[in-house]
């Protein structure tokens, strides 16, 4: 028998968080960013969850041209953009659109250009800005020039603007609010041509009735997480991994008692401890603090001691139904990812890409 420990991708609720994205911003196409293995949940599965998207967005070439093997014919888009003038290659030969946020991507393509035009190849380009977030981009001054760079190749067929929030979760954020981003991109696209792509899912949540897009780029809220501000639940949204495992084991024990490597936790009085089949090397967070809350048969409660390669300990105490073989969610439906996030110090992303391959996946 194997051990009991699996997460249960929910299909329906990717399609369901799709269609609140698309509802948010009727007047614009949507990208499903499927980075990461499709947030830890599968390629193929995040494939299907958003079918209806207009395309899909993530940053690995490879797993690029796996969608078009899986037969994805919607427009594809590399929001890094390529990594080296070989992947111009990839991206004629598959149909590959991409982000271009450096001299050295422009330069590339310069080079490129003349034997890509002889074989009639024309690119769908998004040109970036870093409007403050200080990752990839063109500074707003320097913008301009790198368009007019773009529009002058014979390979390129079209240009998008883009940028990326750094705050979009917190509008007055004292360093970069979002009005501020927003402010830089329109002075440095002024006069420009071409379609507008600024909101993620933070952007879409939150500020879309403020911000013109072309196209959003929604990401954690498809997966059923938020990207903050407030509750998934309270946007609509639908977790889409839950992963559960079983109690395996229960120990009684009595005031002055530890628990878990480095006795971080002594009980007060009696107490029934719940020894759960998950650990790190499953991908749950070793960082997780004692009172990280988990269902138990349903019941809410919470961890105790250290989290370790296997094992996770809980408080039994007050769920006396609590047997070897009960059923324990440690987060998605009933127990909400973020909230595990939170207490963890990290975020949901982080959760969902971080489950590890020995964790059976199965949908429902």
């Amino acid at each position: 028998m194997s051990r009991p420990i699996a997460a249960t991708i929910h299909v329906e609720s990717m399609k369901h968080n799709l269609a609140c994205a698309k509802a948010q911003a009727p007047g614009a196409k949507a990208w499903g960013v499927v980075k990461a293995n499709g947030y830890g949940h599968g390629l193929e599965r995040a494939m299907r969850g958003f079918a209806d998207a207009d395309g899909l967005a993530l940053v690995e070439v490879d797993y690029a041209v796996r969608l078009r093997e899986l037969g994805w014919k919607k427009p594809i888009l590399l929001l890094e953009g390529f990594f080296d003038p070989a992947d111009l290659h990839t991206m004629a030969g598959y149909d590959l659109q991409a982000a271009v946020h450096c001299n050295e991507q422009l330069a590339w393509l310069e080079a490129a250009q003349a034997g890509l035009a002889e074989r009639g190849i024309k690119f769908d380009l998004h040109l970036k800005m870093n409007s403050g977030m200080n990752r990839l981009g063109f500074m707003p001054d320097a913008y301009a020039a790198a368009h007019a760079r773009l529009s002058a190749m014979a390979c390129v067929r079209s240009i998008t603007m883009i940028t990326h929030f750094a705050n979009a979760d917190d509008a007055e954020h004292p360093l970069l609010p979002i009005a501020e981003q927003v402010r830089r991109f329109e002075a440095g696209t002024a006069g420009l041509a071409g379609a507008r792509s600024l909101s993620n899912s933070a952007g879409v949540l939150m500020h879309q009735q403020t911000l013109r897009n072309d196209w959003i780029r929604p990401g954690i809220m498809l997966y059923g997480g938020s990207p903050g501000g407030a509750t998934a639940e309270s946007f609509g949204l639908q977790p889409t991994m839950t992963l559960t495992s079983e109690i395996i084991g229960i120990q009684h024990i009595v005031a002055g008692d530890v628990v878990g490597y480095g006795s971080r936790f002594q009980a007060e009085g009696p107490m029934t401890i719940g020894v759960v089949a998950c650990g790190y090397a499953d991908g749950y967070p070793r960082s997780a603090p004692m009172g990280t809350p988990a269902l138990v048969d349903g019941v809410r409660t919470r961890l105790v001691g250290r989290v370790s390669m296997d094992m996770l300990t809980v408080d039994l105490t007050d769920v006396p139904s609590a047997r070897v073989g009960s059923k324990v969610t440690l987060w998605g439906r009933g127990m909400p990812i973020d909230e595990v996030a939170e207490a963890a110090g990290t975020i949901g992303y982080e959760l969902m890409c971080a489950l590890a391959q020995r964790v059976p996946v199965r949908e429902g």
